[in-house]
C-alpha cells in the first residue's frame, strides 16, 4: 500500500482545505478536462454513509473489505474541523469519447473521508445483466496533508502499483496520475475559483451527447481536407459539429451572407441568404426553435422574435459580439468581466420576453461558449397582452438609456426603414426599430489595407523623413553610419499630417497607429513612440513577440522599402535580407493564403 508521489502547495496556501474538495469535485465530475480520452462522466449520490455498508455490498468478500478499509485508514490522523462531518458515498460512470468497452460501464465507487480530509476511488466494471467485477489492482487514494496547517501536501497511494492495469482511457496509467493528475489537484485547490457560468452541458445527458458527437464527426471529419472557407477547417468543423450535437433540429438556416460551404451540402439542406430585420415580417409563427449562432446585432432580439413569433416557441443564443437593441452594447457594471455582464444582459431580455431562462456551456474550441435557452415561460398564454406591453417598455427603455434617438416609420405609407444592400430583402411592414442596422452583405474591411497605396507610401515616406531629419549629424546631411533616425509618439506623428490624411485614416479601425503597424518593414511602434525599424537589432523584435516569424515561402517575395527608398539603402547584405534587393531578387510567393476570421450567424 505504497504513497506514490506527494506534491507540496506554495506556502501560505489560504485556500485550504476547502480548495481540496473543490478540486476533487472537479476530478469527479469533470474528468475529460484532463484525460482527453473521456467525453465525461456521470455521478450517483449515494448519500451519507459508513464506508462498511457501502463496500460490503460492493465488495462482498470480508477479506476483501478489511483489506480495503485498512488502505483507507492509513494516512494522517490529524483532527480537522470537518471532523462531525460523516462520510459520503458516490458512484460515477466514466464516458468515453470512442466507445470501446460494448456494452460494460466502468465506474468508480467514490468515498470521501472528512475527517481524514482523504478520498478512495474503487474501480468495477458492470455487465448488460448488472454483474459487477470490482478490480482491487486500480484502488486509489488522494490525501491531504497538513503540518500545523501551515506546509500543506497532497498525497497519491495506490493498493497495489506492482499489479496496477491501464487501457489509458478508464485506467489511468501510474505515471499520469502522478505528473498530471495530482499536479492539475494541486493548482485546482490553490486557486479555488468558483465559476461565473454553469458546468458544461448542464442540460443534457452528456453519455448522449458524446455518442451524438462522434457520430457526427466522423460524417463531417472529411471536410477539414476539402474546407472552402479562408478560416481554419480545424476549429470551425469540430466547432460546428460541437454546436449541431447540443441542437439537432431539422429547419432552415438564415444568414446574411452566402457562404463557399453551402455548395457542398445537398437540395435536402435548406439555406438562405438574407438580412433579418426586427419586424413583423421576420416573425416565425409555424417555428419550434430559433436558433441564434454568434448572431452579432441579433442577439439581444432573438428571444424578442421568439416571443412575439407564438407562444409555444422557444430560443436558443450563443452570444459572441456584444450588441444592445440599437447598436453595441456599453458596461454599466465594473465588478464583472465583460462577458458575465453581457450574458447577465440576454438573460434580462429573456425574462421580461416571458421566458423561464436556461444557462449552459458549450464543449467548444472557444472562450465565448456560454448560451442562453428559453424553452418555457414564466407566463399564462392569456397574460401575453400584458407581457407584450412589458416587452415594449423594456426595449424603449433601452433606447433612451443609450442615447440613441428612434425616428419612427410609418408603415402605413409603406416608408419603413430599410437595409441599405438593396438587393438583400430585409425590409418589411411595422418595422419594431428604424435604428436598428444588420451587417452588410460584403464585409468592409477597416484595418487600412484597403487603402490606395500611394496614400500610405506618402504617409509612410512623409514620417521616415522626419525621423531620418531628427539624426542628421552635420548641415550638409551626410552619415557616417546607417542612419536609423530617432523617434516620435504617435500624437506627434499625426501632427505631421494633413487634416484630410487624418479624417480618412480616423475612418479605419485603429487609425494612424494601426497604418504604423501595418508597415512593420518600416516602422517600430514601440510604448506609444514611433522608430525606424533596424533589421540588425534583434532586440527590436522582442516587442514583436506574438508576430509569427517570415515563413519560407514569403522570403523575397516584397522589395525591400529600405533598399528602394532610404538614402543609404538596407543595412542588411541581400543574402540575409528576407525583402528582395531590387526586381531580380524578386521570387514568387508558396506560402498559403492567409486564414482571416469568418463569423457566421
Amino acid at each position: 500500500m505504497p504513497k506514490l508521489m506527494d506534491i507540496k502547495f506554495p506556502k501560505g496556501c489560504q485556500t485550504l482545505p476547502e480548495g481540496f474538495w473543490s478540486a476533487v469535485d472537479v476530478w469527479i465530475n469533470k474528468p475529460h478536462v484532463v484525460n482527453k480520452r473521456l467525453c465525461g462522466a456521470t455521478e450517483t449520490q449515494g448519500g451519507d454513509v459508513e464506508p462498511e455498508e457501502q463496500l460490503t455490498s460492493l465488495l462482498g468478500d470480508p477479506g476483501l473489505l478489511t483489506q480495503v478499509l485498512v488502505f483507507m485508514d492509513r494516512g494522517d490522523q490529524s483532527q480537522t474541523h470537518q471532523q462531525d462531518k460523516p462520510w459520503s458515498s458516490s458512484t460515477r460512470t466514466f464516458i468515453p469519447k470512442v466507445s470501446c468497452y460494448g456494452t460494460t460501464l466502468h465506474k468508480e465507487l467514490i468515498l470521501k473521508d472528512f475527517s481524514r480530509q482523504q478520498v478512495t476511488f474503487l474501480p468495477f466494471e458492470e455487465d448488460a445483466e448488472g454483474r459487477v467485477s470490482v478490480k482491487m489492482d486500480n484502488v486509489y487514494r488522494i490525501q491531504l496533508c497538513s503540518q500545523d496547517c501551515e506546509q500543506w501536501s497532497l498525497e497519491l497511494h495506490v493498493l497495489m502499483a506492482d499489479s496496477w492495469f491501464s487501457d489509458g482511457v478508464a485506467y489511468a496509467k501510474l505515471p499520469w496520475l502522478s505528473s498530471a493528475l495530482l499536479p492539475k489537484l494541486v493548482r485546482w485547490a490553490a486557486e479555488c475559483k468558483s465559476s461565473e457560468f454553469r458546468s458544461t452541458l448542464s442540460l443534457l445527458p452528456v453519455e448522449k451527447y458524446g455518442l451524438m458527437y462522434q457520430q457526427l464527426k466522423e460524417k463531417y471529419k472529411a471536410m477539414v481536407k476539402v474546407w472552402p472557407e479562408v478560416t481554419d477547417p480545424e476549429k470551425f468543423v469540430y466547432e460546428d459539429v460541437a454546436i449541431a450535437t447540443y441542437l439537432l433540429h431539422p429547419g432552415k438556416g438564415i444568414d446574411v451572407r452566402r457562404r463557399k460551404i453551402w455548395d457542398m451540402y445537398g437540395p435536402q439542406t435548406l439555406l438562405e441568404e438574407k438580412a433579418i430585420t426586427p419586424s413583423e415580417s421576420f416573425l416565425f409563427p409555424s417555428t419550434d426553435w430559433l436558433i441564434g449562432n454568434h448572431s452579432d446585432e441579433l442577439t439581444p432580439w432573438i428571444p424578442v422574435i421568439a416571443a412575439r413569433s407564438s407562444y409555444s416557441c422557444c430560443y436558443f443564443v450563443l452570444p459572441c459580439c456584444f450588441f444592445d437593441f440599437y447598436g453595441k452594447y456599453q458596461r454599466r457594471q465594473s465588478s464583472k468581466s465583460q462577458y458575465k455582464e453581457y450574458i447577465d444582459f440576454i438573460a434580462e431580455v429573456s425574462q421580461v420576453c416571458g421566458f423561464s431562462t436556461e444557462e449552459d456551456c458549450l464543449r467548444i474550441p472557444s472562450t465565448k461558449r456560454v448560451c442562453l435557452v428559453g424553452k418555457s415561460r414564466n407566463h399564462l398564454a392569456s397574460e401575453e397582452p400584458e407581457i407584450e406591453q412589458r416587452r415594449a417598455h423594456y426595449i424603449q427603455s433601452r433606447q433612451m438609456s443609450s442615447g440613441v434617438t428612434e425616428q419612427r416609420s410609418d408603415s402605413r405609407n409603406g416608408r419603413d426603414s430599410c437595409h441599405r444592400n438593396a438587393d438583400i430583402k430585409s425590409c418589411g411592414g411595422s418595422t419594431w426599430v428604424a435604428g436598428f442596422q444588420p451587417r452588410d452583405r460584403v464585409e468592409t474591411v477597416r484595418n487600412c489595407a484597403t487603402l490606395p497605396r500611394d496614400f500610405v507610401d506618402s504617409v509612410v515616406l512623409r514620417v521616415v523623413n522626419v525621423l531620418l531629419a531628427m539624426t542628421m549629424e552635420n548641415e550638409g546631411g551626410t552619415y557616417s553610419e546607417w542612419n536609423k533616425g530617432g523617434s516620435l509618439s504617435v500624437s506627434d506623428v499625426a501632427a505631421l499630417l494633413e487634416q484630410e490624411t487624418l479624417q480618412l485614416l480616423k475612418k479605419e479601425c485603429g487609425g494612424l497607429q494601426t497604418l504604423l503597424k501595418n508597415n512593420h518593414q518600416v516602422f517600430r511602434v514601440e510604448g506609444g513612440r514611433v522608430y525606424i525599424r533596424d533589421w540588425r537589432d534583434r532586440s527590436s523584435f522582442k516587442v514583436d513577440a506574438k508576430r509569427k516569424p517570415v515563413s519560407p515561402g514569403a522570403l523575397k517575395t516584397r522589395l525591400c522599402w529600405f533598399h528602394v527608398h532610404h538614402p543609404q539603402g538596407c543595412p542588411l547584405q541581400a543574402d540575409s535580407c528576407a525583402f528582395a534587393h531590387g526586381p531580380d531578387d524578386l521570387r514568387p510567393s508558396t506560402r498559403p493564403l492567409k486564414k482571416i476570421k469568418n463569423e457566421v450567424f
